[in-house]
């Protein structure tokens, strides 16, 4: 699979994910996740999820987007 890896989510829980060389895509509330998630950078293939950002986007995240992974 060629692609971007993506983590999005809270900047606190996220902000080390970029040294491991993910796309880092802070979203401080529900609304800017959804935002985010709707504005994906093209190439994205798998998008990392904190529980708060995946239950803010919900069923949007079940359409023919990214896969996903939910942080426990």
């Amino acid at each position: 699979m060629n692609g971007r890896v993506a983590v999005l989510g809270a900047p606190a829980e996220i902000r080390g994910w970029g040294l491991a060389g993910l796309l880092v895509i802070p979203a401080a509330d529900d609304t800017e996740a959804r935002k985010a998630w709707a504005t994906l950078p093209a190439g994205v293939r798998l998008v990392v999820l904190t529980h708060a950002a995946a239950e803010a986007i919900g069923a949007a995240g079940e359409n023919d987007g990214p896969l996903i992974a939910v942080l426990p």
